[in-house]
């Protein structure tokens, strides 16, 4: 027998029951209904019992009908108490009934678990586990053997896949790792695992952060159109009528085999807490990835849930809070706190959904597991568990489980990463960087302007050059005739294949010999007279200044026992183009290339010319 699909809806006098059955024959089916119990049978197809949350009642007003379309049977069935609400109609898995067993310690189970629930509905529940000092107790002679999963309640399976363990939990050999332990090395772990230069860089650059923050999930708009039916209607309102099931997740439920857990107070802590941390890091994914499934999806989920990673039983709200926060800090590509946040919010609003929320989004970890391997496994020790555990729970439970994470606060200074101190250095450096940067601006901002001063002063450089160099040419000019007279006055013309020499103590005294050569295929001019106008001297001395600078002495000549006077000496040691040479040495004054080559020098025997 097929066990087909099914859903039910209600309005305040019926209860509707829609079945599809696309290959029955519409002409033979069987229905029964009683109080609490439904069955239907329409060859295949064989709903063997519901049980219904509420009573209905066969007074005449029911009615069944086929859809030859959509091949479907729509019941109704009146309520026995009109206007009565039936929570949980979206809760498939629970609605179908248990299978018997032909022994009898599953019944004394059932039993004992509803002796439990009832115990659980009075009492009010405290989110704070009680915490006793550790007592060392003797070693045992049996192996120790540590409990995991959903409720504590699973052992031994990860000796069975030791293959698949590394590359679904991050802790090694979890069957001897005792809780403390596991703890322990999960902090170790994430200290190590922290890196500040990526944190900043995500801190500062959070273009992309900021986007994904915008983005709103299904849970958003429920959330909204909840709070907006609150505001309008102070009656009594079932939150499962803003969640809808697609038909992948109802065939789903479906597939869910119906059981109780046997949990005591301790492990129902460890459950809710595990359930708050496994959504915390779903609905990161969700915000990360704006709702898209990659290859990634899984290993977010796992990585960033420590119940999942590394099996961590919980003692508080903030102990969750604080785990979640560290981890997203060390492992995904986006590590920000504002994302921290945003997961802390979303799960809040989940949870006030109730439990229809919250079941959506284990189905959706569920497949995104059931579509990963080997993260599979994490379905059998977590998710199948938490899908058909949260269809009994109160919404009440949900309820207060919220205000109570919503109460919990979690600042940066809790993740042990002074993450506060880290960013107070980087924005001043930052600050300095800015203020460095700015100050390049303004420079580069005045440059023009200097530039044009420079220009403006080098043009009238020019200017005052291009004048000097008017009076110089005025100068020569001058000089030229001048020289034109001297050589009239001497009219003597002497052969000279040497270096043309100057005597200055001679032309000084009017007195020795003055010579100038060209070039050596033109002749060269010789002056002696010992009555030399001092006019000409001074006007030759001016045509000289501009070509004549310092050089070594050179070979053959014996050193000058004077060179100029006073005069001559500071203008050599000035600006005009000539630089002073070693005192003692006897350094002559070579001539620029620019003008006629002339040599001075002083002979220190007095007798030769």
């Amino acid at each position: 027998m097929i066990t087909p699909a099914f859903e039910l809806t209600q309005d305040p006098d019926f209860l509707t029951i829609v079945i599809k059955v696309p290959y029955a024959r519409a002409s033979e089916f069987d229905v029964y209904f009683e109080g609490e119990d439904f069955k239907f049978y329409a060859k295949p197809y064989f709903l063997r019992q519901l049980t219904l949350p509420g009573r209905v009642v066969e007074d005449g007003r029911e009615k069944a009908s086929y859809n030859t379309d959509e091949r479907t049977f729509t019941i109704r069935l009146p309520k026995e108490i009109p206007g009565q609400y039936f929570e949980g109609l979206d809760m498939l898995t629970s609605l179908l009934a248990p299978k018997k067993s032909r022994s009898g310690k599953p019944l004394v189970e059932e039993r004992a678990a509803c002796a439990e629930l009832s115990e659980e509905e009075e009492e009010e529940f405290d989110w704070e586990i009680e915490q006793t000092p550790y007592e060392e107790s003797a070693e045992s002679t049996l192996p120790l053997q540590c409990c995991y999963g959903f409720g504590n309640l699973r052992s031994g399976v990860f000796q069975r896949l030791q293959d698949e363990l590394s590359d679904v939990i991050d802790i090694k050999d979890p069957d001897q790792t005792p809780v403390d332990e596991r703890r322990r090395k999960r902090l170790a772990a994430e200290a190590a695992k922290f890196d500040p230069d990526h944190y900043l860089a995500d801190f500062f650059e959070d273009e992309a952060i900021q986007h994904v923050l915008k983005y709103k999930p299904w849970w958003v708009d429920a959330h909204e159109k909840m709070m907006a039916f609150k505001g309008e209607s102070h009656q009594e309102h079932d939150t499962h009528t803003f969640v809808v099931f697609s038909d992948e997740e109802k065939e789903q439920l479906r597939k869910f085999t119906n059981k109780s857990y046997l949990l005591d107070k301790k492990s129902r802590h460890h459950v809710y807490l595990g359930l708050i941390d496994i959504l915390l890091a779903y609905c990161y994914e969700i915000c990360v990835n704006e709702g898209d499934k990659n290859v990634e999806s899984a290993w977010n989920v796992r990585k960033l849930s420590a119940t999942l990673c590394w099996l961590e039983s919980f003692t508080s709200i903030h102990d969750v809070l604080v785990s979640f926060g560290r981890r997203v800090l060390c492992y995904p590509l986006h590590r920000h706190f504002g994302l921290v946040t945003r997961a802390f919010n979303d799960t809040v609003m989940i949870l006030q959904l109730g439990k229809a929320a919250v079941l959506k989004c284990l189905l959706d970890v569920h497949k995104i597991f059931r579509e990963n391997d080997p993260a599979y496994i994490l379905n059998d020790l977590f998710i199948t568990d938490y899908c058909i555990w949260i269809q009994k729970t109160k919404s009440r439970k949900l309820a207060a489980l919220s205000e109570s994470l919503q109460k919990t606060t979690l600042t940066k200074s809790h993740t042990g990463f002074e993450l506060e101190e880290l960013e107070a250095a980087a924005v001043l450096v930052e600050e300095e960087e800015r203020v460095l940067k700015a100050a390049g601006t303004v420079s580069k901002q005045q440059l023009p302007s200097s530039e044009s001063e420079t220009s403006e002063s080098e043009e009238s450089s020019s200017t005052s050059s291009s004048e000097t160099e008017g009076s110089d040419s005025d100068e020569r000019e001058s000089s030229s005739s001048e020289d034109g007279k001297i050589n009239s006055l001497q009219g003597t013309l002497q052969e000279e294949r040497t270096a043309p020499l100057i005597d200055c103590n001679g032309l000084r005294q009017g007195t020795n010999t003055l010579a100038f050569e060209v070039g050596d295929e033109k002749p060269k001019v010789s002056l002696q007279s010992t009555s030399v106008p001092e006019k000409l001297i001074e006007e030759l001395e001016k045509q000289m200044h501009t070509a004549i600078r310092l050089s070594e002495q050179p070979e053959g000549l014996a050193p000058a026992s004077c060179v100029f006077q006073e005069q001559e000496e500071n203008r050599v040691s000035g600006s005009d183009g000539f630089s002073k040479g070693s005192a003692g040495k006897g350094n002559f004054l070579e001539v620029s290339s620019k003008a006629n080559p002339l040599l001075l020098f002083c002979s220190t025997n007095e007798d030769e010319d």
